[in-house]
């Protein structure tokens, strides 16, 4: 194991990848007209091997969090390049990190109790350190949209669908349930276009196709409902809620296992 490893490496579970902060130096471009130049600028990311070997590069915040969109580079770039940092990682990532992770957790544990006031208030206390932080969005959003509050619901419904990360195979749990929640508060329009957005990074999920239906058919859209259902059953065709739902669609009532 190299001496870049084993300065910077945090996962016991990997521990012949790399993990850990580095810096490299970039051009950056300051002033105005006349007087704009070019001056370097010492640059902090966070940096994380993955499987294939690939690095994965992330900016680091003020707050020293990982944040913005992801760059892949060589690993071989990565030593060539950019030093690493452990002393500022122990001292100043890790800590900042853990206690993100720890605030995240309590407020979905108060999500789950239904202490949706409390749950906000958590979700709130990380996006102020991270904006981007995609468990703390959803659960903002889940924390609006379990009391009714729609127009609040809205708003994170409106960052969430810029957010590519949130659609993530990780957060498959949460873009469902988010989904489920804006359909529950009738906002069929803003869970039709969430929905759609999902798709084009789950094209497997079931289970997003046969919300989709639900959702069209709360809309009013009887025809793009079977359209969606059938999609449904055609990646998994042992999902009974879906095969219950079409039931319904074609006899226009619901069997007895179902619930419209």
């Amino acid at each position: 194991m190299n001496s870049l490893t084993d300065n910077t490496n945090i996962d016991p579970g990997s521990e012949s990848r790399i993990n850990g902060v580095f810096s490299t130096t970039a051009k950056i471009v300051v002033g105005f007209g006349h007087t704009k130049k070019k001056t370097d600028q010492n640059v902090l990311v966070y940096a994380s091997e993955g499987e294939d070997g690939n690095v994965t590069i992330k900016a680091l915040n003020e707050k020293f969090v990982p944040t913005g969109t992801a760059k892949v580079i060589s690993k071989e770039n990565l030593m060539r390049n950019y030093l690493p940092e452990p002393e500022i990682y122990m001292k100043k990532v890790y800590p900042v990190i853990r206690q993100l992770s720890k605030t995240v957790a309590r407020g979905e544990r108060h999500l789950y109790n239904g202490e949706n006031y409390s749950a906000e208030m958590e979700f709130k206390k990380a996006l102020r350190v991270d904006e981007e932080n995609i468990r703390a969005t959803f659960g903002l959003g889940l924390s609006f949209l379990h009391r009714g509050d729609s127009k609040r619901g809205e708003i994170v419904f409106r960052r969430l669908v810029k957010l590519r990360g949130a659609f993530e195979p990780k957060h498959k749990h949460m873009f469902n349930e988010f989904g489920i929640q804006l359909r529950k508060n009738r906002m069929f329009f803003q869970a039709i276009k969430y929905y759609a957005r999902a798709s084009k990074y789950s094209e497997k999920d079931e289970n997003l196709y046969f919300n989709m239906a639900r959702t069209y058919f709360e809309y009013g859209r009887r025809s793009m409902a079977m359209k969606f259902v059938d999609k449904a059953l055609s990646i998994n065709p042992s999902l009974d809620e879906a095969a219950n739902f079409k039931a319904y669609l074609q006899k226009k009532r619901p069997p007895q296992s179902f619930k419209a």
